[in-house]
């Protein structure tokens, strides 16, 4: 049979193959501590849980529009008010089946076959996926730890093309967990805005930002046409309900509404009436505290890697992920996953799956797993390394 050559380009994901041999392991009766799949341990809010069995008992559940529920699209956009201060009509507010399927409808709603978009290396591989699906080409711009992994203004100004259509950032970082500060954010779509080109910004881990320095920024708050994508998958814990949002200038929704209908219909109902309860006082308390909790394993990770000899280059300030320099222990990414997966039966992610320059020297560890967990796996991790000193 033949597969298109869309089919075929495609890469492997590789965290989720790695997934898919630690379940292999565990189902030949190990036990293994997953480090390598970015999903919240805590699970959706209670009140959540308790919405969504309301609604599946209460409510026949017929398709919503296809830009999704207004009264999620209301909370959404009051969202923004209290964690932001930003004022959004609600009309902007697009729902969508997971970020997945808003980066879907953002890449089928502006990129033409020859469209270049400016992504950063290391960056979230399906976000790039998406780009080349239609026929676009992804500009890769290399960056580096003096960069904390991210792209600047300077970086961009240096790569820029006339074939740029959209600049595509993610602040904070999969994999790295970096941010870009507000200001670079602000001087980045200024630049792109002046020369015609959409910004889509990729705000999934904006609300597991460190607050040092203030409540986190949207990049709405400087570039009110920017494209915002987002998820309830991170912040409030639903990866596998498959719900996420995007907000988009006033004159994008009517093509993204036509899109919609035709590629999914609309997202899941059950879930966005559940999804409601994510926007209560009491809910955003609990996942506020969560966000505590994350910061505090990320503590314990990077004093874990320390003492095992591993270098985290940068610091993370978002998210929940650390990217481990490997090159001192003489392997590959891809060769010191496998083998930390078959002798410590830890899964972590080598950098291959998140760009080109550099992905076979790092590996991405994700601590949205216990602490007790963590502690556990970051000993086995020291156990490996000590016996490659050994040698």
């Amino acid at each position: 049979m033949q597969y298109s050559d869309r089919a075929m380009a495609i890469t492997p994901f590789y965290a989720m193959a790695f997934g898919e041999k630690a379940t292999a392991l565990e189902h030949a009766g190990h036990n293994v501590i997953r480090l390598n799949i970015g999903e919240p341990d805590f699970g959706a809010p209670p009140a959540v849980q308790q919405a969504m069995q309301q609604a599946v008992a209460e409510n026949q559940l017929p398709y919503t529009g296809a830009l999704g529920d207004y009264r999620l699209r209301e909370a959404i956009a009051g969202f923004y008010q209290t964690m932001h201060g930003l004022q959004i009509d609600p009309q902007r507010v697009v729902v969508t089946a997971g970020a997945s399927a808003a980066l879907l409808l953002v890449c089928a709603a502006l990129v033409n076959p020859g469209d270049e978009v400016m992504v950063g290396d290391p960056s979230y591989p399906c976000n790039r996926q998406f780009v080349t699906t239609f026929g676009g080409k992804v500009n890769l711009v290399p960056t580096t730890a003096a960069d904390r992994f991210q792209l600047t203004p300077a970086l961009v100004e240096q790569h820029w093309q006339e074939t740029i259509r959209a600049l595509m950032v993610a602040t904070p970082s999969n994999p790295t967990g970096t941010a870009v500060s507000g200001d670079d954010l602000a001087k980045m779509c200024e630049f792109a805005k002046a020369r015609g080109a959409w910004r889509i910004i990729d705000e999934i881990y904006l609300n597991l930002s460190d607050d040092t320095n203030g409540p986190p920024q949207s990049a709405l708050s400087f570039d009110n046409d920017a494209i915002i994508i987002n998820s309830f998958s991170k912040y409030f814990g639903m990866t596998g309900w498959r719900l996420g949002w995007m907000i988009v200038p006033n004159d994008m929704v009517a093509v993204i509404e036509r899109l919609a209908q035709n590629l999914y219909i609309c997202p899941s109902t059950p879930a966005q009436l559940a999804a409601l309860a994510c926007f209560t006082p009491p809910t955003l308390a609990l996942c506020e505290q969560r966000r505590q909790s994350l910061l505090s394993r990320r503590k314990i990770v990077l004093q874990g890697l320390a003492d095992a000899g591993l270098n985290v280059p940068v610091e993370p300030d978002g998210a929940f992920y650390v990217y481990i320099d490997v090159s001192q222990t003489g392997m590959s990414a891809m060769e010191f996953c496998d083998r930390l997966l078959s002798a410590a039966h830890v899964a972590m992610t080598p950098g291959n799956d998140f760009g080109v320059v550099g992905g076979d020297q790092f590996v991405r560890l994700s601590y949205a797993t216990s602490e007790a967990q963590l502690h556990e796996g970051l000993a086995r991790i020291k156990a490996f390394t000590d016996r490659l000193k050994q040698r």
